[in-house]
């Protein structure tokens, strides 16, 4: 069935819009926003509302390489109903939208986002997008009941009223919850519909009597009332309507005035009347008489604010007015009768808050990125001027008692000015988790009125740990020792590091650094333990120098060296051992020249151990009763104790220990067995003890070297001039005494070359190369006594005459 509005008709609905709209107007603060978008109610979840990046244009402002760097995030305290995509910046639905539970009757039904834009860590603006829900026509139009009753007097004139219950739309549109209404009935029923507009938007309705009634002819009529809303499509109720004729109230109360406007000052008290209404009723009796009471229009804040004395119409303010968004209120007020069916007619009170107190400013803090309510969570590497916050402060104060400025004071955070009562925190110098993993800041802020009033909110920024500490070392060398022969898996050290950074930034790994040639025999732990893989031996190496590499497990892994000695201590596990003599019994054959021999020849041992253990002490052990030798305890030179005669002359059989001075003492024992010989020559002896080092050549007998061998080389010289001078008349002579000389060098040399101890003494040095020279120099003025000798034979003197049987002839050679 179509319906059509009548002229008066689309004249009342024009006027009550434009009513509205004005009074909306009025009403509402004007709610700025950057972009608005507009959404149909009932939409499924994740339905695009609109595309932010493109609508704000702030890509426009960005090179086309960069904006893939631009984030879009919904600050903490915008509605729950949307969700922003971070990277794309489309602004999506989470749930089913139902206008008609989140918005009241003809107003706009909207809900406001904040989206924070970014550059990377580099705040850019701020938006705030207002979403307009939109009504969808889901709801038909519902009358109180399915069917009433309501009475004519038979007697009733032309155009009597009886007022019927209108119907009511629950969508929240103007056009949506807008209902027109007919009458359907038979032709030649005398009733019509009346419709009239109240001024809360409904409609009151009544039927219009158009003939006189006769009881007698028709007692009783049933018409139909059909509402229906502006929707598209329409949706429809009927409502049955059973007349009987009687005699019936047909006057509603009527107020003075359709509309109260009254101003209230927020001091205002409770027991003076913000208002009274009046109204009247023409009807007498109980048809007469009525009450007062708020319309379902009438919002629940205002019902809690006022209260309506039911009986004379009086208004109060129930308690202290609570100042928010709203600075005006609007009361909708019935006045209804005692009549059968009662009558009643409404009235509109506009109460206009006018706030002289001074009311403290509040704070309101969004973060980027939030950990709790008041705890913000940012990563200790954040750019200087990063965006943390978005603060929003209100004082609905009036003049200076709601102007308002904030200050942050601290020395890592800033506070930036956005606009009115708007900022942001910013990062003013960097942070470093390490010297503080939190900042607890505070926000101040105050109205400029008399007194001023003041409040905070009290903030704390957490601060999220970044690998960018290297571990470091507690020492710049570490230096251990151990004993040699000790088992494996033996505890050397622990090489102690720190990190400072937390997590896995601050879990360290340790390992030893070799190269392709070394080998190391330890092993180390993730604690930095190092130990021994195998048994370790001082001899076979006392020192091994390797560096650590340590390392945390952040990303990226961060890392550091240190150098390691360990040294291995020498424990007494080897005995010495003679290296001459090398056999054992060892015969010598001596002959003792009076006055002039003294050093026999020289015992020589070894130890492989070291320091202390290594230091050899010579003793004679045996054969020595009459007293005739002694042996240089440290050297092992061996000599006589004494002046020699006849009697001394015989064998003897001489049994050596050299000792080390470890614990416990090692030793090892040799023997040698000597012919002695005592000679009655007194001509002089020379006596070669030839000492060298097993390693190395002393410095001091090098230089004595180089300087005997210039005077050999200049007594050379001046020897072959005067011997070619004397060839003819010594030959024979010279020849056969620089042989014998000759062949008892080289026997000696057989018995005393020996290896150099090193705990010889410089002086013992020298006494020995001091003998040594001269026997070189006697050898070289016979050589040149003997006409035609070779200058190879000076090599061949010597003190020592070597026998066949390992014997030594001590000899003078003149």
């Amino acid at each position: 069935m179509d319906f059509k509005l009548f002229p008066y008709q689309r004249r009342t609905i024009n006027t009550m819009f434009m009513t509205m709209c004005l009074l909306a107007s009025v009403l509402h603060r004007c709610q700025c926003a950057d972009l608005i978008y507009y959404v149909e109610e009932g939409k499924s979840p994740s339905t695009l509302v609109g595309d932010i990046a493109a609508d704000s244009h702030l890509m426009d402002t960005v090179p086309i390489h960069e904006r893939q760097l631009i984030t879009f995030s919904q600050l903490t305290g915008s509605s729950q109903l949307f969700r922003v995509s971070q990277t794309e910046g489309k602004l999506f639905t989470t749930q089913i939208l139902d206008a008609e539970s989140l918005c009241i009757y003809n107003t706009e039904c909207f809900m406001m986002v904040d989206v924070a834009v970014q550059q990377q860590e580099s705040f850019m603006k701020v938006l705030e997008v207002k979403v307009v829900i939109q009504d969808v026509n889901d709801h038909q139009p519902e009358f109180p009941d399915k069917r009433v009753s309501i009475q004519f007097e038979e007697n009733d004139a032309l155009g009597t009223k009886i007022s019927i219950p209108n119907a009511k739309d629950k969508d929240i549109s103007v056009f949506n919850s807008l209902i027109t209404y007919q009458l359907e009935k038979n032709s030649n029923e005398p009733f019509a519909l009346s419709v009239s507009k109240s001024v809360d938007g409904t409609s009151d309705l009544s039927i219009t009597l158009k003939e006189r009634l006769d009881r007698e002819v028709e007692d009783s009529y049933l018409i139909q009332v059909i509402a229906k809303d502006g929707g598209s499509p329409p949706k429809q109720s009927i409502l049955d309507i059973q007349i009987s004729v009687i005699d019936v109230n047909d006057n509603p109360p009527i107020f003075s005035q359709k509309v109260y406007n009254i101003s209230l000052y927020s001091e205002h008290n409770t027991i003076t009347p913000v208002a009274i209404l009046s109204a009247s009723d023409l009807d007498s009796g109980r048809n007469g008489k009525f009450s007062y009471q708020f319309s379902s229009k009438t919002s629940a804040t205002a019902r809690d604010l006022f209260q309506l004395n039911k009986e004379s119409g009086e208004i109060f303010r129930r308690e202290k007015l609570n100042l928010e968004q709203e600075m005006a209120y609007k009361l909708y007020v019935k006045a209804t009768d005692q009549g059968s069916p009662p009558l009643s007619s409404r009235a509109m009170v506009l109460v206009n808050v006018i706030n002289q107190q001074n009311n403290a400013p509040t704070i309101d803090v969004n973060f980027v990125s939030a950990f709790t309510e008041n705890t913000a969570t940012i990563s200790e590497d954040i750019k200087v001027g990063s965006f943390i916050a978005f603060v929003k402060v209100t004082d609905h104060d009036v003049g200076q008692n709601g102007e308002v400025s904030c200050e942050l004071h601290h020395d890592k955070f800033q506070l930036q000015n956005l606009g009115t009562k708007k900022y942001k925190v910013i990062v003013k110098n960097a942070v470093d988790r390490e010297s503080s993993d939190h900042y607890d800041i505070t926000i101040n802020c105050a109205d400029k009125g008399f007194p001023p009033l003041h409040c905070e909110n009290k903030i704390t920024i957490k601060v999220m740990d970044v690998n960018d500490v290297k571990p470091q070392f507690s020492k710049e060398v570490f230096k251990f020792q151990i004993n040699e022969n000790q088992k494996s898996k033996i505890s050397v050290g622990t090489i102690n590091a720190t990190d400072p950074d937390s997590g896995a930034g601050g879990k360290l790994t340790y390992s030893l650094l070799t190269s392709m040639k070394q080998f190391l025999p330890f092993q180390i732990r993730d604690g930095g333990l190092v130990s021994t893989i195998m048994s370790l031996d001082h001899e076979f190496q006392d020192i091994y120098r390797f560096k650590v590499f340590v390392k945390d497990n952040g990303i990226p892994s961060l890392n550091n060296t240190v150098n390691v000695i360990v040294e291995i201590k020498d424990e007494n596990d080897n005995a010495p051992y003679f290296t001459f003599p090398s056999v054992n019994p060892f015969t010598l054959d001596v002959v003792y020249y009076p006055h002039h021999t003294k050093n026999i020849t020289q015992i020589k041992a070894s130890d492989s151990d070291s320091r202390e253990n290594a230091f050899l002490k010579y003793e004679i052990a045996r054969g020595n009763d009459k007293q005739l030798f002694a042996i240089n305890h440290y050297t092992g030179l061996l000599s006589f104790n004494r002046i020699l005669n006849q009697q001394d002359a015989g064998s003897y059989d001489l049994e050596f220990v050299v000792k080390d001075s470890g614990n416990p003492v090692l030793s090892a024992r040799t023997s040698i067995f000597i012919t002695l010989s005592v000679s009655n020559k007194t001509s002089e002896m020379l006596n070669i003890v030839r000492i060298q080092s097993d390693d190395k050549i002393n410095l001091n007998l090098a230089v004595v070297i180089v300087l005997v061998a210039v005077s050999l080389s200049v007594i050379i010289t001046a020897s072959m001039s005067v011997g070619i001078l004397r060839c003819n008349d010594q030959r024979s002579s010279a020849h056969r005494d620089g042989t014998n000389s000759s062949d008892r060098y080289v026997r000696e040399q057989r018995h005393l070359m020996c290896p150099s101890y090193p705990t010889t003494s410089c002086s013992e040095i020298t006494t020995m190369m001091t003998e040594q020279e001269k026997a070189r120099n006697l050898s070289l003025s016979r050589r040149d006594s003997a006409p035609g000798h070779d200058f190879s034979n000076q090599q061949k003197s010597s003190v020592c005459k070597l026998k066949p049987q390992n014997s030594i002839d001590m000899a003078h050679q003149v």
